[in-house]
């Protein structure tokens, strides 16, 4: 019953994915412990300064603290993402909840669950060509824009914003997704499209080289959505809630330090994780998350934040139905560790 809820457009864009889940539906992972702790492999959809509050965790030690060896991987895109987890290549995912929903309307038995929502903003940002004054969205009409890939948060929420604006976004401009996520920037530099819309440093960067111009914020315009979460098969949950729980108490101190220190000390803590970045561009893009209040105070995934980010799914024609947030969503060791 539950694969009627996913259009095809959603499934042939995740086929790998899903096709994975049919492999791995009952399969399991022993807990190992090693001298620094209980050994936990996390797999994150990018590397980017969009997710400073796990980062800051990471080098202020808090994981090593809650009695976990944390390995960290890029997986560069949620599909890789999770079909890490499904295929227990990682414990923990970190990449936009929609994964989960497809996976489970996939018809996956051991489905991935989310249990901590790190970000409430879009991380990403329309580029331009040349400076744009007094950018407004219809702007855009006539124009290629470099996107994202087809069922993936920021694509989603980029058409989401551009209906929001009376834009249709199939018929007004072109949106070029035959790029992989990570090569967009590279691609705009080599000449490719008018706009392109990029997370950090990427838009910064692009900026210094002067390849570039920021002209609208993602985050600003699309409003408080539900945008990464951390994730786990629900088999995972049920047999390590301790490690589960130790893994939020760590992210938990990450959002508090965050929340109550000032950008440039954040850029400074978290700067080894980005050694090809200059502390003063991390600072920038730092003050440039912060100031638009990308990051909860919390790890709650609320149920508003879940049917929100379902209606959007619904508005890019990816998701018929709707699907249970209590399945789908566990706010337990979230509340847990904000109680602490």
């Amino acid at each position: 019953m539950k694969k009627k809820c996913l259009k095809r457009a959603g499934a042939a864009a995740l086929a790998v994915l899903i096709a994975a889940a049919g492999f791995t539906a009952c399969s399991g992972k022993e807990e190992k412990q090693t001298d620094g702790g209980t050994e936990v492999v996390l797999n994150e959809v990018a590397h980017s300064i969009f997710y400073a509050p796990m980062y800051v965790a990471i080098e202020e030690g808090y994981f090593a603290e809650e009695g976990i060896e944390l390995t960290l991987v890029t997986g560069f895109g949620a599909d890789k993402t999770m079909t890490a987890v499904l295929t227990d290549q990682a414990d923990i995912g970190f990449m936009g909840s929609e994964s989960t929903i497809y996976t489970y309307v996939g018809g996956t038995q051991d489905y991935v669950v989310n249990f901590a929502q790190l970000t409430q903003r879009a991380g990403n940002f329309l580029v331009s060509r040349e400076p744009v004054e007094n950018f407004t969205w219809d702007m855009l009409k006539g124009k290629t824009v470099l996107g994202g890939r087809a069922g993936g948060m920021p694509e989603m929420v980029f058409e989401y914003i551009l209906n929001k604006n009376g834009i249709d976004p199939k018929a007004d401009l072109t949106i070029d997704q035959s790029i992989d996520f990570g090569s967009t920037a590279a691609a705009f530099s080599g000449g490719q499209g008018d706009y392109t819309v990029e997370f950090e440093p990427h838009a910064t960067a692009l900026e210094e080289k002067g390849d570039g111009y920021v002209a609208a914020s993602l985050g600003e315009d699309s409003g408080y959505v539900p945008y990464t979460s951390f994730s786990a098969k629900k088999s995972y949950l049920e047999d390590h809630p301790e490690i589960v729980q130790a893994f939020t108490n760590a992210l938990q101190k990450g959002m508090d330090y965050v929340a109550s220190h000032t950008p440039a000390e954040i850029a400074e803590v978290i700067a080894p994780q980005f050694p090809e970045t200059e502390l003063a561009t991390i600072t920038t893009i730092v003050e440039r998350y912060h100031n638009q209040d990308t990051w909860k105070t919390d790890l709650i995934f609320e149920e508003e934040s879940f049917m929100l980010l379902q209606n959007i799914l619904k508005d890019s024609k990816v998701l018929e139905e709707t699907v249970p947030y209590e399945d789908l969503v566990t706010t337990e060791f979230a509340k847990k560790a904000a109680s602490q």
